[in-house]
């Protein structure tokens, strides 16, 4: 399995949540969706910098806490009339395990 990292169980990611880890490039938010696909982002809004980890999932999107823009959780785009863009990681389950690449995609 090499490039890929363990993180965590899959049902230690709340559905419709997030959890963040800790990486030498800065911190990487696991997002759940409501069909347990798992997907990574930079934990960092393009606009100020808030953390995605603390938004609302829907829809395959991320709404930053700070001041709402939405964010895709499968490219990293900021949603129109947004404009920017996080780093996104892939992400895998295997037998319920979540791994990390720890390389942006």
């Amino acid at each position: 399995m090499s490039g890929w990292r363990e993180i965590c169980l899959l049902q230690e990611i709340p559905r419709l949540g997030a959890r963040v880890i800790k990486s030498p490039e800065g911190d990487i938010a696991l997002f759940r969706n409501a069909d347990d696909v798992v997907l990574a982002l930079a934990d960092r809004c393009p606009h100020k910098g808030g953390r995605l980890s603390q938004g609302i999932v829907f829809d395959g999107k991320v709404a930053c806490p700070l001041h709402g823009w939405t964010i895709s959780l499968h490219d990293g785009k900021a949603i129109a009339p947004d404009e920017g863009r996080v780093e996104t990681f892939e992400v895998k389950v295997e037998n319920g395990k979540v791994f990390l690449s720890l390389w942006p995609s």
